[in-house]
């Protein structure tokens, strides 16, 4: 799948609300482990590379007085949102390819990427721009999710689908061999890039739904990476693909509320002074 604004993301953007749905209240309550990780401090000067929907510089913004938050994203939709929604002064959004950041270099005090890198191709160009547009001791960190052994919620999906459709077990597959999610290939990424200093660990956060509607949500709009496959079935393998998730979302008992553990790898690294 391809960003509707580039082919330097093989994540699929359509519209804010869709994303929003799909990862950014998940992103939201990622930005706070993160940012307790890489660290904040006043006044400094942040980039935010595939910022979404806001949630990482909004969560910046909450945590600092005086500090200029930059959020880049390569889909449009949201970055008007982020723009529209997040009035801080402090907050400013624009249109770009984390692979070609159009920032001077040593530009920012700490360069950060939130749930993004796996999504870009050739992430490793991405690594070495965030590493070039950070000064001389500016932390750059990143955090990708742990798509094979830690989304409970997304193989709840791709395993469902998978047993139903040997197409979509190809899918199953891209999805949960993206790059930088496996053991130690974040770290390996930072290094290679000569950031120093550098620490891998892994964020947990809670994925809570009201009931399977709720969880279906997101597989009903465009965005995301299941939600292409999902569109481009034909209405009866639509309803056999909903009807075999919702039984896997239900596990025999009643409908309602449902909490899936979602693990993601962080790494941290420091430019050389």
């Amino acid at each position: 799948m391809k960003s509707v604004t580039g082919v330097s993301s093989t994540f699929a953007a359509a519209s804010a609300a869709g994303y929003e749905l799909q990862m950014g209240r998940w992103s939201r309550r990622l930005a706070v482990e993160f940012l307790d990780f890489v660290g904040t401090v006043d006044g400094e000067r942040v980039l935010d590379v595939g910022c979404g929907t806001g949630s990482l510089a909004s969560a910046i913004a909450n945590r600092t007085r005086r500090s200029q938050i930059h959020g880049l994203d390569l889909a449009t939709p949201y970055i008007e949102h982020a723009a529209a929604t997040h009035r801080d002064p402090r907050l400013r959004f624009s249109v770009g390819d984390a692979r070609a950041l159009a920032f001077p270099d040593h530009a920012f005090d700490r360069v950060l990427s939130l749930l993004a890198l796996h999504f870009v191709a050739m992430p490793l160009d991405a690594i070495a721009e965030m590493r070039r547009v950070a000064r001389p001791g500016a932390v750059v960190g990143a955090a990708v999710w742990d798509l094979r052994g830690g989304m409970v919620a997304g193989r709840l999906f791709f395993d469902t689908a998978a047993a139903l459709d040997p197409e979509a077990n190809a899918h199953r597959a891209r999805n949960f061999t993206r790059p930088l999610t496996r053991p130690g290939e974040l770290a390996m990424a930072w290094r290679s890039v000569g950031l120093l200093d550098v620490i891998e660990t892994t964020l947990a956060i809670r994925m809570e739904y009201a009931g399977f509607d709720d969880y279906w949500a997101p597989y009903d709009g465009l965005d995301g990476p299941a939600a292409g496959h999902v569109a481009a079935l034909t209405p009866e393998k639509r309803m056999v693909l909903k009807d075999a998730v919702r039984r896997a979302y239900l596990d025999g008992e009643r409908d309602g509320p449902r909490s899936f553990v979602a693990v993601a790898w962080a790494a941290k690294g420091q430019v050389p002074a």
